[in-house]
Order: C-alpha cells, then sequence, then structure tokens
C-alpha cells in the first residue's frame, strides 16, 4: 500500500466537522491511495450527507474517486435548496429532536419521530424502507450505508433548527393540516364527535374543532394557540 500525499479543503459551511486545524484553507493529507475520495473525506469527520461536491483539480469528481497523489481536494457544503429526488419530500426525526418534529407537522410537513431510542439500524432502515430524509444530529448515525438519505442539524435549539431544515430543503408548507403528535391527517370535526376530550371549560367555551384520522386526537384553538400561531407566521413569512 502507497501513501500518497494530497491537499484538501474544506467548506466554511462544514468546519465544525474538522479539527482546528483543518479549518481554514487547504492542507496536505496522507492517504493510503487505495481508500476511496468519500472514505477519506468521512475520516476527517465530514459526514457524506453534507457535501455537495468534491472538486478535485477543478473537475468534480464522485465519491468512489481513488485520490492520487498531488491533487488538491475541494469539499464543498450542499447546495441549497437542496433537492431530494426519487420520493415526495418526507422526514425522519430521531429520538433527541422531538420539538422540531412536532414544529414540522405543525406546518403541515411530513414528519415521522421515534419518540424511544430504536436504535441506529432501526431508524436507517425505517429511512430506507419508507424514503424519508433522516435528520439527525449524530454524526456516526449519518455515516450509515442502508440510509436513504440524511441531513445534519446544525443548531441545538428548536427555533434554529427549524429555520435550518426549512432553508435547506424547501418543503411545502401547509399549517394545521397534521397532528402534532402522531403526524397523521386532521379533518374537521364536530363538537359531538371530540366531546369525550372536552373538559366543561373547553366544552362552553370553543366550537370549532378538527380532529387526527389516524389517532383521534382533538384540536382546538386553546391556550397555547397565539405562541403556535406566531410559529407558523414566522415560517410563512420567511419561508412560504
Amino acid at each position: 500500500m502507497n501513501t500518497v500525499e494530497i491537499r484538501v479543503e474544506v467548506a466554511p459551511e462544514l468546519a465544525l466537522f474538522v479539527p482546528h486545524a483543518r479549518r481554514s484553507g487547504a492542507h496536505p493529507l496522507a492517504a493510503d491511495g487505495v481508500s476511496t475520495l468519500g472514505h477519506v473525506i468521512e475520516s476527517l469527520g465530514v459526514p457524506l450527507t453534507e457535501v455537495g461536491a468534491l472538486v478535485v483539480d477543478g473537475r468534480e469528481v464522485p465519491t468512489g474517486h481513488v485520490p492520487a497523489a498531488g491533487e488538491s481536494v475541494a469539499v464543498r457544503a450542499v447546495r441549497r435548496p437542496q433537492h431530494v429526488p426519487g420520493a415526495p419530500l418526507r422526514f425522519l426525526l430521531d429520538v433527541h429532536l422531538g420539538t422540531l418534529a412536532r414544529r414540522l407537522r405543525l406546518l403541515g410537513v411530513d414528519a415521522a419521530y421515534e419518540s424511544t431510542d430504536i436504535g441506529d439500524p432501526a431508524l436507517s432502515a425505517r429511512s430506507a424502507a419508507e424514503k424519508r430524509v433522516l435528520l439527525s444530529r449524530d454524526r456516526g448515525l449519518l455515516r450509515r450505508r442502508e440510509l436513504w438519505a440524511g441531513a445534519f442539524v446544525y443548531s441545538t435549539g428548536p427555533d434554529e433548527q427549524l429555520r435550518d431544515v426549512l432553508d435547506r430543503f424547501a418543503p411545502e408548507l401547509r399549517p394545521w393540516t397534521r397532528c402534532t403528535a402522531c403526524n397523521g391527517l386532521l379533518r374537521k370535526a364536530t363538537k359531538e364527535e371530540v366531546a369525550d376530550q372536552l373538559k366543561g371549560g373547553t366544552q362552553k367555551s370553543y366550537d370549532v374543532f378538527a380532529q387526527c384520522a389516524e389517532c383521534g386526537r382533538a384540536y382546538w384553538k386553546g391556550a397555547h394557540h397565539e405562541q403556535l400561531e406566531a410559529i407558523v407566521e414566522r415560517a410563512l413569512a420567511e419561508f412560504a
């Protein structure tokens, strides 16, 4: 096995994935002359889900390219908005992103969510089976080969997380059409249809209801509606 030296420059948007010494400019890197460029980039800590293009000496190459001695590699970030071919745009979120899942559902975005930790193999298998983009902050999970598609969630705050996902994927927004609890579709419902879920004050104060066609949960403009309305209005103003 012959070691070859290449030079690698990582886009500023991807700098958080690599050691501090590699976060600015091009730096030498020893490759084994056999491994693919995709493997080399992952070994630096960059998930391939975040790579938009690999440019070697001015020409774009696939992840399967085997770098040769002296080549200069530019690792570019995913171009936004990112188009995900092959299926309707749908998401799957891991156990740590429950608030983001509920906010996406509030906006009418198809967002499946596992409220318990079912393990990386099961999550990646579901992503593949249902053709869903897996959203996670777990770099190891995003490196699993069986994933259909994935994306790293860059922020730890729900507001920034939502803005990041909407900016990256530009999903169609249809607020108030999905159940925030189970992701099912909502339908209009009469007070009589949801009466068993209403307490005395609610039954007297509200007349407009919706109900989830999947889990049966009832919805109305309750005490938290203004807060939810603000989330919807911000998203529509910026991304609709």
